[in-house]
């Protein structure tokens, strides 16, 4: 089996050939034109490579980057369309085994997929909640989801391989950075903001975020159901059962600027619980997908993450 490293190589060799090809094609096009109407000498047929507009042309893409720009970008978009198809088989969006689109309508359901994908080769997520949170603290996490997905698709053989490529090209220390980025002050996903951008500002994964970021849960919005916050909720109280004991232990050894920490971290997680997500779970939000991002992903407030364009109208 090949190196991921190896996988996208060919794929950008294989855009550049379909690349000068289209090319090709566009000025013998011209030619004939020109040719046509007797304007050979008046008219020029060249076509530069910047103006072939193919999705994945380089140099359409990054007119004014240099060749090796162009193939360091080409590769980091490739990885994180990979990520983001990721995400879309760990929600049964996707699947290895099946092409074109699993799970899409409203309240869709693991039966669903089963019925379309009796054995899948990579198995969604259960209940259509993925925490990110800084730490290993999860065991169906985002990054042990994505590490599954690589290990699945590309074989346990190079795993370690293609994973320091993919942190290297993306110029990560780590794979949860990609994820989950925190500061003493806040924390941020390149993997969100990447997935907004992607849907415009129309995200179908939606992401409870409590106010800095400290707890964090990706779902799928066809999966949607009223009891989806509930199961949020139940991410999150058990998160802070987690951190409680991690406050406990760092008190017993006297690390004080840990326990400062986490305690900290603890008062924003409660505070999000009484204030915003246990006040959303009660409500049991009914929400209709031919109503668009737009009308539903205000309903649930401050409990998912702030969007600019995506405010509530009523609090």
């Amino acid at each position: 089996m090949k190196t991921l490293e190896q996988i996208v190589s060919q794929h950008r060799e294989d855009w550049k050939t379909r690349s000068l090809e289209q090319q090709r094609l566009e000025i013998e096009n011209n030619e004939a034109v020109a040719k046509l109407y007797g304007l050979q000498e008046e008219v020029s047929s060249d076509v530069p490579l910047e103006r072939v507009s193919l999705t994945n042309n380089s140099a359409f893409r990054w007119p004014t980057k240099t060749d090796e720009e162009r193939d360091l970008l080409f590769t980091q978009s490739a990885l994180i369309d990979l990520i983001s198809y990721a995400a879309g088989c760990m929600f049964g969006r996707y699947s290895l085994d099946t092409p074109g689109l699993i799970l899409s309508d409203q309240g869709a359901t693991l039966e669903n997929y089963f019925e379309k994908v009796p054995h899948p080769t990579f198995t969604p997520d259960k209940d259509n909640v993925i925490p990110i949170v800084d730490g290993d603290w999860f065991e169906d996490d985002i990054v042990e989801g994505f590490r599954r997905f690589l290990r699945t698709v590309f074989g346990e053989q190079h795993f370690e391989e293609n994973l320091h490529f993919l942190n290297s090209t993306l110029g990560l220390k780590n794979l949860r950075d990609y994820f989950i980025k925190t500061t003493p002050r806040t924390s941020s996903s390149k993997f969100y903001d990447d997935h907004v951008q992607r849907y415009k500002k129309r995200p179908i994964y939606w992401l409870f975020s409590s106010p800095r970021g400290s707890f964090n849960a990706l779902i799928y919005m066809h999966r949607y159901t009223p009891s989806t916050v509930s199961v949020v909720l139940t991410y999150l109280r058990e998160y802070v059962t987690k951190l409680e004991s991690a406050l406990q232990r760092s008190e017993q050894i006297g690390n004080a600027k840990e326990s400062d920490r986490l305690r900290k971290i603890l008062v924003e997680l409660n505070e999000y619980e009484h204030n915003v997500l246990f006040p959303k779970a009660s409500e049991s939000i009914e929400i209709n997908l031919d109503d668009g991002v737009k009308m539903n992903y205000p309903k649930f407030g401050g409990a998912l993450k702030k969007i600019a364009g995506l405010e509530a109208s009523n609090g």
